[in-house]
């Protein structure tokens, strides 16, 4: 009984990656494709900052789960770049708070039509009912594990 365990549990882990990988690479194509100068990785960043400007570098990498150097990394080649600034926090020294530049506000209508895009390309021929249980059984997933 433990082995079939594990392998639906292996399935769980093969499915959502490989399809998490493919949606992210075709978005990324459809990056390129426009000319955009832009890693799905720094437009999942954005997606955060789009909904509350202003985050803290600490709370960018606990939304997008993303470790300290992962964060730093992606934050110092978006401020390169023009998408993002760093702003010292007024109260704690430590803490930089991330703010878009009018670069990277002009930049969500477009790849959020791409992302759409890119997810309706991925749930073609799908019924919509599976992808509401689907959600339903990642969200729970989620829950137990966080």
């Amino acid at each position: 009984m433990a082995l079939n365990q594990f392998k639906r549990g292996e399935l769980y882990f093969v499915i959502t990656g490989v399809a998490n990988t493919a949606l992210a690479r075709r978005l990324q194509k459809y990056f390129n494709e426009a000319g955009l100068n832009l890693s799905v990785e720094q437009w999942s960043m954005l997606v955060h900052l789009w909904k509350e400007d202003g985050l803290s570098q600490q709370a960018l990498g606990e939304r997008t789960f993303r470790d300290k150097p992962s964060v730093t990394r992606l934050i110092h080649n978006m401020e390169k770049q023009g998408l993002v600034t760093r702003v010292g926090s007024q109260s704690d020294r430590r803490r930089n708070h991330i703010c878009l530049t009018e670069s990277a506000k002009s930049l969500r209508d477009k790849t959020m039509g791409m992302a759409n895009l890119t997810l309706n390309e991925g749930l073609a021929g799908v019924d919509p009912a599976d992808v509401e249980i689907t959600k339903r059984v990642l969200a729970r997933v989620y829950e137990n594990l966080k």
